[in-house]
């Protein structure tokens, strides 16, 4: 059974920065081709913010992350991280991390086979 396991969501206020943690419990999904970071917000869609591509370690963002946010990975540790600098009020939502892409975009929600159950970022102006 594949598990993601997102950590380190809080509250912070607007100009702060959080990081969080992905984990893959088994090997296989840590293996997956892309890890990617999603965000829901309440009354809106699930959005890509960054993802990155293990064989060769590209990365790619949102517009609306670029240059605030990083994602980079622990093979070591069978983790991926998402660091958050400058977070915005818009920042806020619930944060998930997927893996297994099987088709399409890298932002393309339905193609991601693993999810994790999400952790809460929230961002007082």
């Amino acid at each position: 059974q594949v598990q993601l396991v997102e950590s380190g969501g809080g509250s912070v206020e607007a100009g702060g920065s959080l990081g969080l943690s992905c984990t893959a419990s088994g090997r296989a999904a840590y293996n997956s081709n892309y890890w990617t970071w999603f965000r829901q917000a309440p009354g809106k869609e699930r959005e890509g913010v960054a993802s990155l591509y293990t064989a060769d370690d590209s990365t790619y963002y949102s517009d609306s992350v670029k240059g605030r946010f990083t994602i980079s990975r622990d093979d070591a540790k069978n983790t991926v991280y998402l660091r958050m600098n400058s977070l915005k009020a818009e920042d806020t939502a619930m944060y998930y991390c997927a893996a297994g892409k099987l088709y399409g975009a890298w932002n393309q929600r339905e193609a991601y086979l693993y999810w994790g159950q999400g952790t809460q970022v929230t961002v007082s102006s």
